[in-house]
């Protein structure tokens, strides 16, 4: 399974291809053409932008998305997600959408 995600967190994600935003060059796009563009090439869209449910609508996508909610996005804070996080990427479908909770 590949995933774009944030940060350093794809070091923490043994077992998985992963890409982060800024190394794929799509820094500067918008939600709707960065999901477009991810949905051609990943399985699963993993973010810390607890806005992109409100603004996208996940349902038609090819990509499933997983939301990370944590009170930031420092890697410390983050390994604490990484089990419920695995979990997620396992189990959800194209056009889901999952938030995984500290």
């Amino acid at each position: 399974m590949t995933n774009p995600c944030p940060g350093n967190l794809p070091l923490e994600l043994v077992g998985h291809t992963t890409q982060t935003v800024q190394k794929r060059g799509w820094s500067g796009l918008k939600n709707g053409e960065l999901l477009r563009r991810a949905s051609a090439e990943f399985d699963v869209f993993v973010t810390g932008d607890q806005n992109l449910e409100f603004q996208q609508n996940t349902a038609g996508l090819s990509i499933a998305v997983v939301v990370l909610i944590a009170v930031n996005s420092r890697i410390e804070t983050l390994r604490s997600l990484i089990p419920e996080l695995l979990k997620a990427i396992e189990s959800i479908d194209p056009g889901q959408l999952i938030r995984v909770r500290a």
